[in-house]
Order: C-alpha cells, then structure tokens, then sequence
C-alpha cells in the first residue's frame, strides 16, 4: 500500500510564498505604514480572496474530488479553493522557484490588488472600533451552528454587543461567519 497522498505540505509552502510575493509587492508600491500594508496584506492572501482568483483562473474544473466532496459542492468550497490554490503555488515554487512564482501570483492577483482590497478596516476591527468609540462593552462571537462535512462546512456565528443589538451571518470557516456578522452589524447599527 502507497501512502496517503494530500496537499497539505504543498499547501503550507504556497501559503508562505503567497505571503512573500504580496508582502513584497505591497512594501515596492505603497508607501503606507506597516498596519496599512499588514491589513492590506491579510486581505490579500485571506480565504476568500485565494478563492476568488481560483474562480478567476478557472480553477475548480481541474480539482479532482471524491464523490461525496463533489456531490457536497466541494469544487465551489472557498476552503478547498484557496487549499489547492496555494498548493498550486506551492508547486510551481519546487518547480520553477520563486521567479516564476513571483509571476503567476503578481498575475493572478492583479485584480485584487488592483482593486484596493484591504484598503477598508477589517469588519471585525471596524466594530470592536465602534464599540470602544461608543463605550460599549466589546463586540461577542458565538457559534451558532455548524453544518455539512469537514471539508465542506458552513458556520453561523452570532455577533452582539451590550444594550445595542445583535446579528447572525454564514461562511465556510467560523472566522469568515464572524467578520460577515461584524460587517452586518455595523450596517444595523453602525
């Protein structure tokens, strides 16, 4: 018997190329201090960006999954989205090095960053802000639910702060159902 095969270990080399390349981007074109270009670069190599250029690259059509993966929607997961996109990073760094890996990422995420995303306060700093600002105890998270399998889970999470209100909201990670509750907070009640 062959040993189990995954990505993970390439997954864990891509993230950190991924990092890298965009760190070293945002510090050549921006002369914004280091929270500026840490919120910028968080947002950048966030889930649910590493998903959406897997969208943009086409990707989804060459992931191979098991039937009950495929049959759960798996190839529309941001978790397995994002896995395989950086374990496509990942591999491409063993086999070309950082050069052309430093081009397909500048490439790929040219739209992001073209975009200004991270330029906005994180919903979930942006409350705690909020709460602080109107003095208010801080903004508390609670796991609602969380369904579906492991590798395609959905998580609610319900945001509250004393005396003001509350708001629930989804995502495929608990951190993602937590700023989507944040940011609907803040629309409520911000």
């Amino acid at each position: 018997m062959g040993e189990a095969r995954d990505y993970q270990r390439l997954e864990f080399l891509g993230d950190r190329v991924l990092g890298l390349v965009i760190a070293e981007w945002l510090h050549a074109d921006s002369a914004a201090p280091e929270g500026k270009l840490s919120q910028r670069l968080n947002a950048l190599v966030s889930r649910a960006t590493c998903a959406q250029v897997a969208r943009a690259i086409g990707l989804p059509k060459h992931i191979r999954l098991g039937k009950q993966a495929r049959d759960d929607g798996g190839a529309d997961s941001d978790n397995i989205l994002g896995d395989v996109l950086e374990a496509l990073i990942g591999a491409l760094f063993l086999e070309r090095g950082f050069e052309a890996s430093r081009d397909f990422v500048r490439k790929a995420w040219a739209g992001p960053m073209a975009g200004g995303q991270g330029q906005a306060k994180h919903p979930k700093a942006a409350l705690q802000e909020w709460a602080a600002g109107n003095r208010r105890k801080p903004p508390e998270y609670a796991l609602i639910a969380r369904e579906g399998p492991d590798h395609a889970a959905t998580f609610t999470v319900r945001v509250s702060v004393r005396n003001v209100g509350e708001a629930e909201a989804r995502g495929s990670s608990k951190q993602e159902a937590e700023t989507a509750a944040a940011r609907l907070f803040m629309e409520r009640y911000g």
